[in-house]
């Protein structure tokens, strides 16, 4: 039998469809034989009474997810999301850089630093990428900081409005689709497979409305053995590139071809999305805490 901390914040379980995926978890545990508790951020102090982590809130290295995951890690427990996963995917440069290493295909993509969104620099990437383009702050997520540009001087306001968050920034082609795939997976396996739809008069997956509203469509779950056998590909070969962990990989279709807009760790996993069609998804992730296999 074995004791599993799922570390939450506040936020994580106002949300009903979080809030049920987690219930999930806790019965699959239970099922198991295993017990499970909610940690707080209070309750970091508690970590080594565990002999697994599992992290359900925004991670980030400057936030507690983080301390979260370097005291389990620094007491030997198995974590998700590990350290290593958090520091690269929370910064979308380092992510592509790994991605580009290992040769996984990615929309074309360019890092400007200070001083590089100008008319002319406009002008220069209008040759290659074509407009509209999408400018990205390196430290985002859900969509947040990620805006299309389709003239010099939207590229030189919401450059300039980036560079007050980080000291280099995210420029790519734009790729229109109705809908991303995102392939989750675990240790190297596929958990599930589903499309993220765009909503019509919408270019991204969620849009942040003026009043605080969130607009985004319906999720749709695949079964993994009717998904494109070169979509598990690429996304297997992303999620290499990052490690070993938990991962939400967003992919581009482009006839047959994949390419991989982003690499996630701590993707979502809300109860009625991205399970529909993988039943075995919540014990998978209990059984990978407690002995580093999964079992599908």
């Amino acid at each position: 039998m074995g004791r599993i901390g799922i570390y939450v914040e506040k936020y994580t379980i106002t949300n009903s469809s979080e809030m049920n995926a987690l219930m999930r978890f806790g019965q699959a545990a239970r099922k198991l034989g295993h017990t499970v508790d909610y940690l707080f951020r209070p309750d970091l102090y508690k970590i080594p009474q565990y002999d697994a982590i599992f992290i359900r809130a925004l991670t980030d290295p400057l936030n507690s997810t983080y301390v979260a995951s370097r005291m389990a890690q620094l007491h030997g427990l198995r974590v998700v999301d590990d350290p290593q996963s958090i520091y690269i995917c929370c910064d979308k440069i380092n992510m592509y850089k790994h991605l580009l290493k290992a040769g996984v295909p990615i929309p074309m993509t360019e890092f400007l630093e200070q001083g590089e969104v100008s008319y002319e620099n406009w002008a220069n990437l209008l040759e290659r990428f074509g407009s509209p383009m999408v400018l990205k702050a390196p430290n985002s997520s859900f969509s947040l900081y990620v805006e299309r540009v389709s003239s010099p001087e939207e590229f030189i306001k919401v450059g300039n409005k980036y560079f007050r968050r980080a000291d280099r920034i995210v420029v790519q082609k734009f790729i229109k689709s109705d809908f991303d795939w995102r392939v989750g997976m675990l240790g190297g396996e596929i958990l599930y497979v589903c499309q993220y739809t765009i909503p019509k008069k919408y270019w991204k997956i969620h849009t942040y409305m003026p009043d605080g509203r969130s607009i985004y469509g319906p999720v749709i779950g695949v079964d993994i053995d009717k998904a494109p056998p070169r979509l598990l590909q690429t996304a297997l070969a992303a999620g290499a590139a990052v490690g070993n962990g938990l991962y939400g990989v967003d992919l581009k279709q482009i006839g047959d071809d994949f390419l991989v807009i982003e690499v996630n760790d701590n993707p979502t996993i809300n109860a009625g999305e991205e399970d529909q069609r993988s039943s075995v998804l919540y014990e998978a992730v209990v059984k990978y805490l407690l002995n580093g296999k999964v079992q599908l």
